[in-house]
C-alpha cells in the first residue's frame, strides 16, 4: 500500500524529535514535510537543531538522528503545502498550538500533544486501546466546525498512565474514587523554563502548575462514554498530588482506588492479563507485545528497569494490595513513559488506530 504523507510541526523541539524517531521507517506513514518557528525556517534539519553559540547539534532523544530527516528543509508553518499531506502531527507548545492547529484542521486531520483543544466538548482525548470508541466524536467535530479535518489531542502524560491502569478496573469493578500521587520525571518539564539542576538535585518539588486539574478533568473524560454525540464524564472522583522528582524519564504514580465491588489483588492480575489479550491495538506497528506488565515483585516498578519495556509503550503495574481505607478497593504503583506512550510515540500509535478505523 502507498504510505500516508505526514508532516511534523514543531519538529526541532524535544517532542518533535521524538516524532522524528517514532516515524523512522514507519510502514504506514512517511514524513514528507517538516515545520518549526521562523528562526528555523529555510534551514536543513541538522542546521536547525544546531546551537548557534556552541555549534553543537542539539539532539535530545535516545538513538541516532535518522538519515531521512537530516537534509530535509524546515518550513515556516504557513509554508506547509497541505494539499500534499494526509495528516499533521503537532508538537507545538500550547500557547501557539491553538491558532496553528485550527488553521491546519480546517484542511487536514491533526494529532496533537498539546492541551490546546483537550477540553472542548466536541474533542475527544484519545488513548489508543482505552477509549477508541470516542473517536466517533471526530466526525461530529468536523461537522460542527465546518472543517475538512479534525483535532485529536493526547492527554497530559501524567493522566496517560492513570487512565490506562484504571480502565479495566472501572469497566469490571466500578471504580468510584481515586487518590494518586505522582513522581514525575524532569524530562516532563521540558528545557525551557524547565527545572533547574540546583532545584531538582537532592530534592522533590511538590507542585507542578495546572497538572492536578488536568489529571482530574482528563481522567473523567477519557473513562466516560460517548452518548448522543457528547462525552458523558465517568462518575469517578479523582484527587491527586503531582510532584517532580530527580528521575530523567518516566512517571511513577502511587494510586489508591475505591471500587463498587470487592476485588482481590490476585484477581487484579487476571484483569490486566485479560486486558492484554483483548487489546484493540494489538498488532499495530507501534503497539508493544504487552499493553500491561504486571509485577508481583514488591520492588517493582522502577523507572530505570521499566522505561525500556515495550520500547516505552508498556504500562507497568506493581505493589498491588488490598486497600483497608475502603470497603472495596486496591492500591498499586504504576510506571508510564512520559516521552514514549505519553507523547510522540503514543501519538503515532493513535494515528495507527485511527487509520485502521478509516479516519485518516
Amino acid at each position: 500500500m502507498s504510505k500516508k504523507r505526514v508532516a511534523i510541526v514543531g519538529v526541532t523541539g524535544s517532542v518533535g524529535q521524538e516524532f522524528v524517531l517514532s516515524l523512522n521507517n514507519h510502514p504506514w506513514f512517511e514524513v514528507t514535510q517538516i515545520a518549526a518557528s521562523e528562526r528555523s525556517a529555510g534551514k536543513k534539519y541538522l542546521e536547525a537543531i544546531r546551537d548557534p553559540n556552541s555549534g553543537i547539534i542539539s539532539w535530545e532523544v535516545e538513538g541516532q538522528i535518522p538519515e531521512y530527516i537530516k537534509e530535509m528543509t524546515v518550513k515556516n508553518i504557513d509554508e506547509l503545502d497541505l494539499s500534499q499531506l494526509d495528516l499533521v502531527f503537532s508538537a507545538v507548545e500550547s500557547k501557539a498550538a491553538r491558532d496553528i492547529e485550527t488553521k491546519i484542521a480546517a484542511q487536514l486531520p491533526v494529532i496533537s500533544t498539546s492541551s490546546a483543544y483537550r477540553y472542548e466538548d466536541d474533542v475527544p482525548i484519545l488513548i489508543p486501546g482505552i477509549n477508541d470508541e470516542q473517536s466517533e466524536l471526530l466526525e461530529i467535530q468536523r461537522k460542527n466546525r465546518n472543517w475538512k479535518g479534525w483535532v485529536a489531542p493526547l492527554p497530559n502524560c501524567t493522566t496517560t498512565g492513570l487512565a490506562i491502569t484504571l480502565k479495566p478496573l472501572y469497566e469490571k469493578y466500578g471504580a468510584k474514587k481515586v487518590m494518586m500521587t505522582s513522581m514525575q520525571a524532569i524530562s516532563g518539564a521540558g528545557r525551557a523554563p524547565g527545572v533547574s539542576a540546583m532545584n531538582i538535585t537532592d530534592n522533590i518539588i511538590p507542585y507542578i502548575a495546572k497538572e492536578e486539574e488536568k489529571v482530574r478533568i482528563e481522567t473523567r473524560k477519557i473513562l466516560g462514554k460517548l452518548k448522543n454525540g457528547k462525552i458523558e464524564d465517568a462518575n469517578i472522583k479523582v484527587s491527586c498530588t503531582c510532584t517532580r522528582v530527580p528521575v530523567i524519564d518516566g512517571h511513577t504514580e502511587s494510586v489508591f482506588v475505591e471500587t463498587d465491588k470487592d476485588i482481590d489483588p490476585l484477581i487484579a492480575k487476571q484483569v490486566y492479563d485479560d486486558a492484554n489479550s483483548e487489546s484493540t491495538v494489538s498488532g499495530l506497528p507501534s503497539s508493544p507485545e504487552k499493553y500491561y506488565a504486571f509485577h508481583e515483585d514488591p520492588t517493582r516498578p522502577q523507572p530505570r528497569m521499566e522505561r525500556s519495556v515495550g520500547d516505552g509503550m508498556t504500562t507497568t503495574i506493581g505493589r498491588v494490595e488490598k486497600e483497608e481505607l475502603f470497603d472495596h478497593g486496591l492500591k498499586y504503583v504504576l510506571f508510564s513513559h512520559n516521552k514514549k506512550m505519553g507523547s510522540a510515540k503514543g501519538a503515532v500509535l493513535l494515528a495507527e488506530m485511527l487509520y485502521k478505523k478509516g479516519k485518516i
